[in-house]
């Protein structure tokens, strides 16, 4: 099915009009001019109210000082003819052959956003961008793509901070190379100590032996000179003191070669060690606090790479989705919530490509309706509109949109509620039934 226009439209007492006839471009552009006040915007406003719907009626929609109600007259490219007038501004559709139809026919190929373009423009980059996602189809699937990389992005968000506290840690702590690599045992010390002292105690035991065999062996030697003074009379006790202090001779060589080669072992390291072991163990496990900081913190660094694989995989997912999916503008996509066209956020774009994206995504909604509604174009250069009219052109998409200037850009110019340059016939007159 081809998408409807607006053919003609005829329009009297309705706001600041008075009475007004256009014929619209198919496509592209048709300007309706003029300085404030004159009425260009109660036309845009009149076609709302004949093809949307009484929720579009305006507050005031009777002309001021007119005797004669409101009255429209719309022929769209379909056939139909759309009408409002008499003393309610009651509703008639007619369809070609003749059969009635109401509102219900019009809702079905009129799209709400094309008589009301600022409700789309003025929206929320968010809710723009699940407009668009709704009506291609991707916005549950991509939902739950942007969750799960939510969740993993906090996920990974958290454990990176994790990562960056333990290595601030491991950094601040101080490291002593000479300790330990273990917690150092008081009672292995103690036992070791006592272990050296049993030895030197031995030790001891022998250089007594010593001095008591040497101060044996004294006493002999007084004794044998005792003995030679009688040895006339003691030959028999001289030989047997004499076959004893041999013995005690080599007893005493005995314990000579023994006691040289004896060394005492210092105690003074493992002393040291006692008094200082809590500062010692207060190292290793400074140390050791470090070495585990260090490691918990590639760990977790190595979680955060596996992470944002999952998250880089999540987002090439949704590449690949927004990209096999038809939507309505080449250069428009979804990025982190956002719409993007050409690279730039809505903020970004210009009001050309602001107006593009509006009406591309209104002619995805409905592709039966196939004109939009514009209101103050002024803002936009003439470079600007005439990029923007022919875009339109190309598309194949009707505008009629209201502008504060007299200039050859415009359509039609609107003095007063009338179109200037027609001599008015319709001024506080009755409208004939299909008829201007």
């Amino acid at each position: 099915m081809s998408s409807i226009k607006i053919n003609k439209l005829e329009i009297e007492n309705v706001k600041r009009v008075k009475a007004v006839k256009i014929e619209p471009s198919a496509s592209g552009l048709t300007i309706v001019g003029g300085n404030n006040n004159q009425g260009k915007t109660s036309v845009l406003d009149a076609i709302a109210w004949a093809l949307g719907g009484n929720k579009h009626r305006p507050s005031e929609p009777h002309r001021e000082g007119s005797a004669v109600p409101p009255h429209l007259h719309i022929v769209m490219s379909n056939g139909l003819v759309v009408e409002r007038h008499g003393k309610n501004s009651d509703l008639k559709v007619l369809d070609p052959e003749g059969n009635k139809g109401g509102q219900q026919l019009l809702n079905s190929f009129v799209e709400e956003l094309a008589i009301d373009l600022p409700k789309f423009m003025e929206s929320t980059g968010k809710e723009k961008a699940q407009t668009l996602l709704q009506i291609i189809g991707v916005g549950d699937q991509l939902a739950k793509i942007e969750y799960e990389e939510q969740q993993i992005y906090n996920q990974r968000h958290a454990i990176g901070q994790i990562a960056d506290q333990k290595d601030k840690f491991a950094k601040e702590q101080d490291y002593y190379p000479d300790a330990p690599k273990e917690l150092v045992s008081v009672s292995e010390l103690i036992q070791q100590q006592q272990q050296v002292l049993a030895r030197n105690g031995e030790n001891q035991q022998k250089r007594l032996q010593l001095t008591q065999i040497e101060d044996r062996f004294r006493q002999e030697e007084v004794n044998i000179d005792l003995l030679n003074k009688q040895i006339n009379d003691m030959q028999i006790k001289l030989a047997e003191a004499k076959t004893a202090h041999e013995k005690t001779r080599s007893d005493l060589v005995v314990a000579e070669q023994s006691a040289t080669s004896l060394q005492d072992e210092s105690t003074a390291e493992l002393e040291k060690n006692i008094a200082e072991i809590d500062e010692i163990n207060r190292k290793v496990r400074t140390n050791l606090d470090k070495d585990k900081a260090e490691e918990d913190a590639a760990q977790y660094r190595e979680q955060y790479d596996m992470l944002s694989g999952q998250i880089e995989e999540l987002r090439k997912q949704k590449i690949e989705l927004l990209n096999k999916a038809d939507l309505p503008l080449p250069g428009l996509s979804v990025t982190e919530g956002e719409l993007i066209y050409n690279g730039q956020r809505w903020d970004n774009m210009s009001g050309s490509d602001q107006l593009k994206v509006s009406t591309a995504i209104v002619r995805k909604l409905k592709p039966q309706c196939g004109f939009i509604l514009l209101d103050k174009l002024e803002q936009m250069d003439m470079p600007t509109l005439n990029e923007f009219g022919q875009w339109l052109e190309q598309e194949g998409l009707q505008a009629i949109a209201t502008r504060v200037s007299t200039g050859e850009e415009c359509s039609i110019i609107i003095e007063d509620g009338y179109v200037a340059g027609e001599t008015p016939q319709h001024n506080n007159t009755t409208w004939e039934e299909g008829k201007f």
